[in-house]
């Protein structure tokens, strides 16, 4: 690829121990995973990293490891998005000293008018040292809110393009018309979103099959996209399966099942109770996802 800027991109979670702290040594394992099956990178501390529930010190740790651990041609996001404007620019300045490709925000936190979440894109955009990608989530960060909006960040300087977590796949087509690079970020709509415009995707149940995510991309670059439908529909049993559970828990159980040592969830979130692990276990056998069971992360 021309672009570092495409492809897939796991958002990969952080991995802990029990008492919360980061470990790098399954988070490298679970890299290394990555690369193995095609990845062409990393999306880092972001919603699914947990990255807003830890301290900014352990942020700069796990930013550190996941360039350490990445080939020098892949490509690595550091989402950096925090409360304050002043420490969101911290993260962003330490993700640039450490050679990250590039950082993302998720808009700041609470009841901001839009002048002042596009202050704080341009003052990210212009601090940062390197590219910057705006983290679009209307459903649970509606500070950013429809095509007109989301256009205005992207036409600030320095704003490479957007994580575009909305099912309006009309407007991922819009940013994607006017030459916006956009990572689709709806798992369940993968292949749909590159259809629309798409340069590659960003999410979560890439940590458990990456494998069918990159077959997705493959296929869809050679223009087979009814050979990709079949994939993702594949993809989609596993994803309507694991959201009858809490999501994150039930994604890092998985990981531990599978070899990695994925650690719990930052309180507040709860971990599943030890009935919905066996309940989780009896679905996917049920559904005949057993295999992502059985087998261990490849390595």
């Amino acid at each position: 690829m021309s672009s570092p800027f495409a492809g897939i991109l796991p958002a990969v979670v952080t991995t802990l121990d029990d008492e919360e702290r980061f470990t790098p040594a399954p988070f490298e394992r679970l890299l290394d995973s990555f690369y193995r099956q095609g990845c062409h990178g990393v999306y880092v501390c972001g919603q699914t990293g947990e990255g807003l529930l830890q301290s900014p010190a352990q942020r700069k740790q796990v930013a550190e490891v996941a360039v350490r651990a990445s080939p020098k041609e892949k490509t690595v996001i550091i989402h950096v998005g925090a409360q304050s404007t002043r420490e969101t620019i911290d993260l962003a300045r330490h993700a640039s000293s450490i050679g990250a490709t590039a950082v993302s925000s998720l808009p700041p936190c609470g009841r901001y008018s839009f002048a002042e979440v596009k202050e704080f894109y341009a003052e990210l955009a212009s601090a940062a040292g390197i590219p910057v990608f705006v983290y679009y989530f209307p459903d649970m960060y509606p500070q950013v809110s429809g095509f007109d909006q989301l256009f205005q960040l992207l036409e600030i300087p320095n704003v490479a393009g957007v994580k575009f977590t909305n099912f309006n796949l009309y407007e991922l087509s819009l940013c994607a018309s006017a030459g916006k690079t956009v990572f689709n970020g709806h798992d369940e709509v993968m292949t749909a979103g590159l259809l629309m415009g798409a340069r590659g995707g960003i999410g979560t149940f890439y940590n458990l099959v990456p494998d069918l995510l990159v077959r997705i991309w493959n296929l869809t670059r050679e223009g087979k996209w009814d050979e990709a439908m079949p994939v993702q529909t594949r993809l989609n049993a596993l994803i309507r399966l694991v959201l009858r559970y809490p999501m994150m828990p039930a994604i890092k159980e998985i990981l531990n099942w599978r070899g990695i040592a994925a650690g719990p969830c930052i309180a507040p979130r709860r971990n599943l109770t030890p009935e919905q692990k066996i309940a989780l276990r009896g679905d996917l056998a049920s559904a005949g996802l057993g295999e992502w069971l059985a087998t261990p992360i490849a390595l």
